[in-house]
């Protein structure tokens, strides 16, 4: 075998074994191919650890982010594990290996007042009805699910008929999980639901076959992709005069999860409704609260405007 045909052994069996999403697999074919390329002529099974030290140290000169090189040391970690229990190889040269550490980061958040504008841009942006409906009712979903946006744009049509109070996720790894829609969310659902019956309709009679997806598209895939709706809520931002740079369909995840919180949420449904396999995951949220929080008390406290000096005089904070 060569490497290629190696690398797709691979990635076949990371499917299988534990039901990896698409976008991973296609990552991990990327940077698997990008080593593979930059370590040439050498194969893949005869890399000693310090060329992979090498490999490592030259991502982090061309200034690749921490997260970046961590995912493509976690393509090679993978592979090398499952190269030994094949017997490609004798030993694993990665298992020394540790990764660079991830800044940490909060995640992006709107406003009450953002998503109230997101949604009633999405009510008159669209050039057509239908589209208006398709782009309210998936910024209503999102918003009241905090689905994946890839879980959004792959979901069955056969999920949502019947008005239903819950939606049936399949997320990664294949895990199931419900999750409840709001009033709002299965209004605008019903109301999409009818123009798809129509789209349909149109469909049988012009001989094609309905699609099976929500939010069909005649594209490869057969739904709407998570590029096309990135270039979408952008647009809609743009035209609710919300900063576009702080709005993409991963941040309304990040949204719906917060204000949870802020409302007195358990931290344990929330990880149940993102589908998070680790409670650690859905932390991160807690740390958005509290810098919420603290920003509140600067913000109104009179205190943070003028402290007292030493010799029990005031100032103002910013001198």
């Amino acid at each position: 075998m060569n490497d290629t045909q190696r690398i797709e052994i691979f990635l076949e069996a990371l499917a299988a074994e534990t039901g990896a999403a698409q976008n991973t697999l296609l990552a991990y074919a990327r940077d698997l191919k990008h080593f593979l390329d930059w370590c040439a002529p050498q194969n893949l099974d005869d890399i000693p650890l310090d060329t992979i030290e090498a490999y490592l140290v030259e991502l982090d000169t061309q200034g690749l982010s921490a997260s970046t090189r961590a995912r493509r040391l976690s393509a090679l970690k993978q592979y090398y594990r499952f190269s030994l229990e094949e017997g490609w190889r004798d030993d694993n040269p990665t298992l020394q290996i540790s990764g660079p550490k991830k800044a940490k980061t909060l995640p992006k958040t709107l406003s009450v007042e953002d998503v109230d504008a997101l949604l009633d841009a999405a009510r008159v942006f669209g050039k057509h009805a239908k589209d208006r409906a398709r782009d309210t009712c998936l910024l209503e979903v999102l918003y009241a699910t905090g689905m994946r946006v890839s879980e959004l744009m792959s979901l069955p049509l056969a999920a949502a008929k019947g008005h239903p109070d819950v939606l049936l996720i399949k997320g990664k790894g294949n895990k199931e999980r419900i999750v409840p829609l709001s009033p709002d969310a299965k209004e605008t659902l019903s109301q999409w639901l009818e123009i798809r019956q129509e789209l349909d309709e149109h469909a049988r009679r012009k001989g094609h076959t309905p699609s099976l997806f929500l939010f069909p598209s005649r594209g490869q895939l057969g739904h709407l992709t998570r590029h096309w709706f990135y270039a979408r809520i952008k647009s809609l931002a743009s035209f609710a005069g919300v900063s576009p740079s702080s709005v993409t369909p991963h941040t309304i995840r990040h949204v719906f999860a917060t204000h949870l919180l802020e409302n007195g949420a358990d931290l344990r449904v929330i990880q149940t409704l993102l589908g998070h396999a680790d409670v650690a995951t859905t932390e991160i949220y807690t740390h958005v609260l509290n810098e919420n929080l603290s920003r509140l008390v600067l913000d109104h406290h009179p205190l943070s405007e003028t402290r007292l000096n030493s010799d029990g005089k005031t100032s103002s904070e910013g001198q």
